[in-house]
């Protein structure tokens, strides 16, 4: 069929020439094989070379029953992209999508957690078992350091530069930024090298990263999330939070405290500066503290 040839060139397309990781492509390829799932239930010949816009209507109005507007919106965009792709290869002249619209969503704002909240989490921890020091390291990276869940995983002993006081982080795109790292952070994760990781027996291949499972193989992202959501519920806390939550809390806590949005940015890894200015609506207290304190005009 077609379409599956077209949507595994799209992957390989995704892969080397836009550098993006597999979870990515993943995303996108389930998001256009819904649309071929579609197509098959109707019986429908299309290919996506000649596939008219009157059919992918259809299809995005038939999505609302199945997800909600901001994974519609995901959809859409996602199969523009593979349409702007068959256009790029020269397959197609048009691009079907062009004129369908995206649902309009508000831009969802991050849950974050209080510093308060980040201490009872962590020392929450149960440092009496193996994996405890390396559990607390982690958490301390992910908020220290502001790092995606695939960042931590991704952090090998290579990585580190503690004599410089920064770590060598891989986001998006194998894109490559240096991240400060405190004294505090290099501290347990230094604990967890010395008296955890020396006594392991580390699979070939899995060497050089630095979170390691029992079996001395790189942590899933499953793992990561069973973590924290387990820690979460140790401390009855009500917030639904993920392994993103801390990343969320340290661009919200460096804004909160002063810090320029654009160095937020270079730390987060964000392309765009936009992305990074949702963090100035987070906590609408803390800019009206900020009026208050700094504006001439705060006293009647």
């Amino acid at each position: 069929m077609m379409w599956d040839k077209k949507l595994e060139d799209y992957k390989h397309y995704l892969k080397i020439e836009r550098g993006l990781s597999e979870n990515s492509i993943k995303n996108y390829a389930l998001d256009i094989q819904k649309l071929i799932n579609f197509l098959n239930n109707l019986e429908s010949i299309e290919s996506p070379l000649k596939i008219k816009k009157g059919l992918l209507q259809q299809f995005v109005y038939e999505l609302p029953r199945t997800v909600n507007p901001r994974s519609q919106a995901r959809i859409i965009s996602g199969l523009k992209g593979f349409f702007n792709y068959l256009i790029f290869e020269d397959y197609r002249s048009d691009n079907p999508m062009d004129l369908i619209e995206s649902p309009k969503i508000g831009r969802k704002l991050p849950d974050t957690l209080s510093t308060d909240e980040i201490n009872q989490l962590i020392a929450a921890i149960d440092l009496s078992k193996s994996e405890g020091e390396r559990n607390r390291a982690m958490l301390e990276t992910l908020y220290g350091c502001g790092l995606r869940v695939s960042e931590l995983l991704n952090l090998k002993l290579s990585d580190l530069y503690f004599d410089e006081d920064f770590i060598k982080v891989t986001g998006k795109g194998n894109k490559q930024r240096f991240v400060p790292i405190s004294k505090v952070n290099k501290k347990y994760i230094t604990i967890y090298r010395k008296e955890v990781r020396v006594h392991q027996k580390i699979e070939v291949g899995h060497e050089d990263f630095l979170f390691l499972n029992r079996r001395g193989k790189q942590l899933t992202r499953a793992m990561i999330f069973t973590i924290v959501k387990n820690l979460a519920t140790v401390i009855h806390l009500k917030k639904n939070i993920s392994p993103h939550t801390f990343r969320h809390s340290f661009a919200t806590h460096l804004l909160e405290n002063g810090a320029d949005l654009r160095a937020i940015q270079q730390m987060l890894g964000h392309e765009s500066i936009t992305t990074t200015e949702v963090y100035m609506h987070v906590n609408r207290k803390h800019l009206a503290k900020v009026l208050n304190e700094f504006h001439p005009r705060n006293e009647v």
